[in-house]
């Protein structure tokens, strides 16, 4: 079986639901993945926005959230997750407003998509501080056993 990754909230390419954002509660969505393959030693998870700031004319990859070294069973996170109800172990990294935690949706201008991705890896990564995406990624090549994608939508309902 492939390693997925799941929400309750929103369906794959569906519509992320308004309480997920910054024009709500701004709350991390419910995630949900199984398939691990064999040998994974920890999972790592970055959600982020390759629409920033016009999907007609993007400019950049807005980062929501990196976390890492998350213990490698089929589980969850649940809704609103926060620092200290991570599992132990489990790390969080810089978002691109400098803070760790989920960011959540909060696009200028147009539908943006929102990229939920888990890695399966064959290492527990070290403690990287709190690392930024880029150096998550160079922390985890050479590592990734498998990799899932969960891709939601929002768009700002006012201006």
């Amino acid at each position: 079986m492939p390693l997925t990754l799941t929400s309750s909230a929103f369906a794959n390419g569906g519509a992320i639901p308004a309480v997920h954002t910054c024009e709500g509660s701004d709350t991390s969505p419910p995630l949900a993945w199984s398939g691990l393959p064999p040998g994974t030693a920890s999972l790592a998870l970055i959600v982020d926005d390759p629409d920033a700031p016009d999907p007609a004319a993007p400019q950049m990859t807005w980062v929501h959230w990196v976390v890492y070294d998350l213990p490698p069973h089929d589980g969850s996170l649940a809704q609103g997750v926060k620092r200290s109800s991570l599992p132990p172990g489990t790390h969080e990294g810089l978002n691109d407003w400098q803070r760790t935690g989920f960011g959540g949706p909060c696009p200028p201008v147009g539908r943006h998509r929102y990229f939920h991705k888990l890695y399966a890896l064959d290492v527990v990564l070290p403690d990287l501080g709190r690392p930024d995406k880029a150096a998550l990624e160079r922390a985890m090549k050479g590592h990734i056993l498998a990799h899932a994608e969960l891709i939601g939508t929002y768009q700002k309902r006012r201006p």
